[in-house]
This record gives structure tokens, C-alpha cells and sequence, in this order.
């Protein structure tokens, strides 16, 4: 799976995109994947009511099934003007 970080998230995890492996069924099980990988996962995690999430493209929730996604990101939230 295609995991994509956007700004901030960007910053703290230190890479724009990476491919892992993933047995998470929700992406609040993926969350809890990487912050167990490295610290840094666990500052841009931190506080998920500041983060947006899209699976395969599509807004979704941090509930939201992985089953046969192929990409997910992660970007703060987005304001018009």
C-alpha cells in the first residue's frame, strides 16, 4: 500500500510517500501501526483531529476499511479562498 504525507505530516515523518506492507483493516489500525514504528510517526499522529485522511482519493474517516485499498493519505485539513 501507497502511504502519502502533505505538508506538515510531511515535515514530521521526513518522506513525502512510502510503500508498506499493512495487516491493518482500518486506517486508525494503520495509524497505530506506524506510531509504533518510530518516533516520528507518533508526532505527526499525535493529535488526529488535526489531520484529514483520503483512501484510494476519497475523504474518508480514520474507521474507514483498508480492505483493497491501494493508497492512503494524509494531509492537514484544507481551507478555501
Amino acid at each position: 500500500m501507497d502511504i502519502l504525507y502533505f505538508a506538515w505530516v510531511r515535515e514530521r515523518i521526513g518522506v513525502p510517500r512510502e510503500r508498506i506492507e499493512t495487516s491493518a483493516k482500518t486506517v486508525s489500525d494503520l495509524v497505530a501501526e506506524l506510531c509504533g514504528r518510530e518516533e516520528r510517526y507518533q508526532l505527526a499522529f499525535s493529535d488526529l483531529s488535526s489531520l484529514r485522511v483520503a483512501v484510494d482519493q476519497e475523504l474518508s474517516d480514520f474507521d474507514a476499511s483498508l480492505a483493497g485499498a491501494r493508497e492512503v493519505a494524509f494531509f492537514p485539513p484544507m481551507t478555501g479562498g
